[in-house]
């Protein structure tokens, strides 16, 4: 079946991939490791348990409760919340355990569970692997006074809000914005929020009724967003996934700047403030090349790693970086928090217009992005992608073709029988040759 726990924690269809039973066996199993790795020494067990507006999210998370309760720990029910804010206030409040209960940017009927450490911080792969292998075991749960206690904590999001809204030392008085919260778990913070903090704000995607979180709305479709801000004649928009830890922005003229566009803007204010530890970004290999271009021309380092914030994370932690992110827009700001956090990276974008006094599409424009193809092939044997000689050849020869002006990118998909081609190129028109070219090859020799 391989491995339950992917990037993002667990994942699928509510009710038939990812049921109640699971959900419970999960969080009984996470607490059982977590104790036994010696996580609950000396004092009593607490976890926060936070999820998006999803209508099985009402189920998921009464059986997660139930699952950390039955096995002595207590759990405080955050309510419907940003990831970035649940993780927060994992380390915030002195828990020992974080559970966030969402699917992302995935369709309503999706939902996922992810859990972090006491730190904030997304559990470790063997952690998660133990986790995994004591699903269903039988064990001797607790009794009387040493079950778990369930309170009830939803107002600790203005905490969050007001940690958020510290970390900006501009007012955004002047800045007319359109917001759009994809029906998510920022729905009734964001909007809140940027008023906060000065400015003019215009809401969209912004009453969730469980069933139609990321429908039409939200950082994976922005047309909504792009039609909004022209309507209104506002400065600047900006989109949230599902469970708010992604952003992507819009222009005044309704123009996509997407998380590289983002990553160089705000990767370029803090070097300026002296604020980007040892003068590097870490970013995936999906970025865009005039991405690392531009960065590199302002004597910036890139540090590249795998596709997943999880990989982008790590190489932070382990290289003492502070800054990075993925195309997508997945930024992470490891000064104010541990996770990507779209509310934390839009507040900081909008404060980058104020400070420069510039619009949005002209703090774009500090990167060129070089036309990037990228060509979904399916039903392919994914597993010789990294062993086929006539696949090799074909690469090396449209790496020779592009030379120092493009890029080729041949990934296997994690979850799916499927190739990803990426190809960048100077010009649109080759780009999409030679990705078509590799594309074929791909289906010829997979």
């Amino acid at each position: 079946m391989g491995r339950l726990f992917g990037t993002d924690g667990v994942r699928g269809l509510a009710n038939r991939d990812l049921t109640a039973r699971l959900a419970m066996d999960l969080s009984i199993a996470a607490a059982r490791v977590l104790g036994d790795a010696g996580a609950f020494e000396g004092h009593r067990p607490v976890a926060v348990v936070g999820r998006d507006p999803r209508a099985s999210g009402e189920f998921l998370e009464a059986a997660v409760v139930a699952g950390l309760a039955s096995a002595g720990v207590d759990v405080l029910r955050l309510g419907v919340l940003p990831t970035p804010a649940v993780a927060y206030l994992t380390r915030e409040l002195g828990a020992d355990l974080g559970v966030m209960l969402s699917a992302s940017h995935n369709p309503a009927p999706d939902n996922g569970i992810k859990f972090f450490d006491r730190s904030g911080f997304k559990l470790a792969d063997e952690i998660e692997d133990k986790i995994e292998a004591r699903l269903g075991e039988d064990w001797q749960g607790p009794t009387g006074g040493g079950v778990g206690r369930v309170s009830e904590a939803a107002d600790e999001g203005s905490r969050y809000a007001d940690h958020i809204l510290a970390t900006v030392g501009i007012s955004l008085a002047g800045l007319r914005v359109v917001v759009d919260c994809a029906n998510g778990a920022a729905a009734g913070l964001a909007p809140d929020l940027l008023r906060r903090a000065g400015a003019d704000v215009i809401a969209i995607g912004a009453e969730p009724d469980g069933l139609n979180i990321n429908d039409g709305v939200g950082s994976t479709h922005l047309d909504a967003l792009r039609a909004a801000v022209v309507a209104n004649d506002a400065d600047a928009g900006i989109a949230f996934d599902g469970d708010a830890d992604r952003c992507l922005a819009v222009t005044a003229s309704g123009e996509i700047v997407d998380g590289d566009q983002i990553m160089a803007i705000l990767a370029l204010e803090l070097h300026d403030a002296g604020r980007l530890p040892s003068a590097t970004v870490v970013a995936t290999v999906m970025s865009n090349l005039g991405f690392k271009l531009a960065l590199r021309e302002q004597g910036l380092t890139v540090v590249e790693t795998a596709v997943g914030d999880r990989y982008v994370l790590e190489a932070m932690r382990e290289g003492s970086f502070g800054f990075g992110g993925e195309q997508s827009g997945h930024v992470i700001m490891l000064e104010h928090g541990t996770t990507g956090d779209g509310v934390l990276t839009g507040l900081h974008l909008l404060a980058a217009v104020a400070r420069r006094r510039r619009p949005l599409d002209e703090l774009a424009k500090c990167m060129t992005r070089l036309p990037q193809v990228l060509i979904n092939v399916r039903g392919v044997a994914k597993e010789r992608a990294a062993t086929s000689a006539e696949l090799a050849a074909a690469v090396a020869a449209a790496e020779a073709e592009l030379g120092d002006s493009g890029r080729v990118l041949i990934r296997p998909s994690g979850t799916e029988p499927m190739v990803r081609v990426m190809v960048e190129a100077a010009a649109e028109d080759q780009a999409h040759t030679v990705a078509e070219r590799l594309a074929e090859a791909v289906r010829t020799h997979l």
